[in-house]
């Protein structure tokens, strides 16, 4: 139960911070993702019966206040869920290396996966351009070891607990 009220008081700080790094880097035209970067670190620490609902509900809270596709974001969070888990026996986590490369990769694919399924179900997408997709990603990867360090650090997980 402790560790259920520290996860929703980390998603509530992941929630303020990202949309302050929204709008401070927003006037660079630059979107870091702040949510899938704090739901990958939570499957990157905890077991599955915490990751998967913690992505999905990063996911829907982006889609509850976005103006996209609803759900798109569940759905792109859970499969980024699902590829943390199925890297976990390939990638130490603990090292910092480890972790700005699945941030950068999975905020590249997040981010392609949500203009495909724009594209696919709108019929439109929403592109703003090769410097605000390189600098989202850079921000990703510059960010992630920060994250990572303090979801381990806050919600007591040493590596793998299950």
């Amino acid at each position: 139960m402790k560790r259920i009220v520290k996860l929703i008081l980390f998603f509530m700080a992941a929630t303020i911070l990202h949309w302050a790094a929204m709008a401070l880097l927003g006037n660079w035209d630059i979107s870091l993702n702040l949510m899938l970067i704090f739901a990958i670190a939570v499957c990157a620490f905890l077991p599955p019966a915490y990751g998967y609902p913690t992505a999905f509900v990063s996911g829907l809270f982006l889609d509850f206040f976005g103006v996209q596709l609803f759900g798109q974001h569940a759905f792109i969070f859970t499969l980024c869920a699902c590829a943390v888990y199925s890297l976990e026996n390939r990638l130490e986590f603990d090292s910092v290396v480890p972790q700005m490369v699945c941030a950068g990769v999975l905020t590249l694919l997040a981010t392609l996966g949500n203009l495909i399924l724009l594209k696919v179900f709108a019929g439109f997408s929403a592109w703003n351009g090769i410097g605000s997709f390189i600098g989202g990603i850079s921000c990703s990867i510059l960010i992630a070891p920060a994250v990572f360090w303090a979801v381990r650090r806050g919600l007591a997980a040493k590596g793998r607990t299950y």
